[in-house]
Formats: C-alpha cells, structure tokens, sequence
C-alpha cells in the first residue's frame, strides 16, 4: 500500500500546485565545479571535457535521472585572464522533464606575481525547457479529461553568478543560481481548457571550500564542504574527504545532511534531518582521462524504498601543446 502510494505521489506531482524544487546534486561535484559555480571555467587552464550521468533512488518510482556533459577552458594562454564554458543538462523526475543548457563566462584576476593565487568572477546564462508528459502519469479514470494526452513544454531564460578564489592547495567559492526565478512565474501549461503547474527550480545559493594536505610523498587528503540553500527547503551540508594515491588514484567519502541554519516557517518542525553517506572511486587511466563513480546510500527513511543512487562520470583534458612551456601549477580541485 505505501509503495503505491508513493507511486501515486511520483506520478501526479506535475499536477501539483507549487512554486520550486531544489536543484539536482551530484555527488562528484568536487570533479567539476562549473556544476555549482560559472567562475570555475578555465580553472584547470588547458580544455576540459566532463560527462556524468546519475540514477537516483534505484527501484523508486519515478526516480530522478540525470545526465549532463559540459566544457571548459581558456580563450588564450597569454595571461589566462578568461574562461569561458558551456554546459547541457537533462534532468527527469516521474513525468516531469527538464532540458538545459548554459553557456559561463569567467574573467579570473592574477593576485601575486608568481600566479600561484587566483579571483574568479563568473557569470553565466541559459534557457531551460520545462516539459510534462501526461502519458507518464497514473490515473485511475481513463476519461479523465484533466490529464493531458501527449507532452507539453515551455522554454525560459535564466542566470547564474559566481566568485571562486584559489590556491594551489586552497579554494573557495560563493555562487547563485537561478536568479531569473526571482521574478519568473510558475511554469504553466494549457491543455484542454485546464491549466498545469509543475514544479520549477528556484534560487540557490552555493558556498564551497577545500583545502590539500600533503600527508607524504604519495599520499594527499582533501577535505572540503559544500553548502546548499535555496532559502525554502533545509539547508543542505556535504562533509567530504579524500586520499589521493600516487597522484593516480582519488579514494573518499561524502556525508550529506540537513541543519537548521534559521527558522523556516513553512517547514515541518520534526523534519528528518539526515539524507545519505557516499561513497567515491575517481581514476586516472592516463594523465587525461578521469573515469569516477560514486555510490549513494539513503541514511533517511526512505532507505528501504530504494535501492541507492549510483552515479558516473567522466573528465577528459585536452592539453594544448603549444603552451607547454607555461607555468603549471598542479590542479586538484
């Protein structure tokens, strides 16, 4: 009974009247920051070629699916001063849909002479295609003609905006995301003389810091966070830490959990706090390629309604030969 309530629950939500969800998270985020902040393009200086795809939830109806590919580097290799990006994302959750794609603009600041220390400020813009397939949904009354028969889709315009500061063994980073929902209305759609609403994104805001330890020659720990608010739903913290092996071989674990920042009146009191552990493989096959993956395991209640969450990705670098002789530092974030 409770699965096909679930189900029921999936299945209906684009018929739901509200107004925002929080933007998808991918577990190997620290591999990709452009996922959270526009200022990181061009970090890694030569271009860079990312791909992942994430099943959320296995075994959950209506579970979420994500799959994005994104590229960045620099404009020249003169004073490395601008990044640039672009980045497509399609993201499902039970009849609902949404296609991205963006494209970020970074101009990053030399601080010292040595170029060891770096300010990015970051923008990016984009549309969004949202889509509601009512063929997808469950419904118990075939000639119920409040259900759509086919899909039905709008395409807005949104922003984002970043700052991202680094070291070659420190960054940290603030960015918003969304902006345009500030002022956009609810997606709605029109079928049949009856009007739909399906959830929209909303506003993030994205605060990120890491720190490399050098615990022996072969041996490297990173840790760092994440911060997540979208100023309606919990606050979300990401705990992470990794060993880095032989400079080939990045082993590590994430621990993602709500916390009470301030009040928030529209949230339940006793809301569950706790949402999942992670657990990360990232290596490199060549000094290029990048292959990771990540499995999630539910810590909430809903850990018996599914199965985890695995995700993967990969990252290649393509390096320029023709500015080999510049000045590199190592790039481990």
């Amino acid at each position: 009974m409770t699965k096909r309530f679930l189900l029921l629950v999936c299945g209906c939500i684009g018929l739901l009247t509200a107004t925002a969800q929080q933007n998808v998270q991918f577990s190997q985020y620290v591999f990709n920051g452009l996922s959270v902040n526009p200022a990181y393009a061009g970090y890694k200086q030569d271009w860079y070629l990312n791909a992942i795809y994430r099943h959320q939830w296995v075994d959950f109806p209506g579970a979420p699916t994500t799959a994005g590919i994104s590229i960045d580097g620099l404009t020249n290799a003169k004073d490395e001063r601008v990044g640039v990006g672009a980045q497509v994302m399609l993201d499902k959750l039970g009849p609902q849909e949404n296609l991205s794609a963006y494209g970020f603009y970074s101009y990053r600041i030399p601080l010292d002479p040595e170029d060891t220390r770096r300010l990015c400020i970051g923008i990016g813009g984009g549309i969004t295609q949202y889509s509601i397939d009512g063929t997808a949904l469950k419904y118990v009354d075939d000639l119920d003609q409040a259900i759509p028969l086919g899909k039905t889709s709008r395409i807005v315009p949104d922003a984002r905006f970043g700052v991202y500061y680094y070291t070659p063994k420190f960054y940290a980073g603030v960015s918003v995301m969304d902006l345009f929902s500030l002022y956009s209305a609810n997606i709605n759609y029109y079928w049949g003389g009856y009007n739909y609403n399906t959830l929209k994104k909303t506003q993030h805001l994205y605060l990120t810091a890491g720190y490399m330890l050098n615990l022996s020659e072969n041996l490297k720990l990173k840790p760092s966070l994440m911060v997540k608010e979208d100023f309606k739903g919990p606050t979300n913290v990401d705990l992470n830490a990794f060993l880095l092996i032989a400079d080939r071989l990045w082993v590590g674990g994430s621990y993602r959990t709500g916390v009470k920042l301030w009040n928030k009146p529209a949230l339940s009191k006793d809301l569950e706090q706790l949402d999942a552990a992670s657990v990360l493989v990232e290596f490199y096959a060549t000094q290029q390629l990048r292959i990771g993956y990540a499995y999630d395991i539910t810590v909430s209640k809903m850990a018996s309604y599914q199965q985890g969450s695995h995700e993967i990705s990969v990252g290649f670098l393509f390096n320029s030969k023709k500015y080999e002789s510049r000045t590199r530092s190592p790039r481990y974030f």
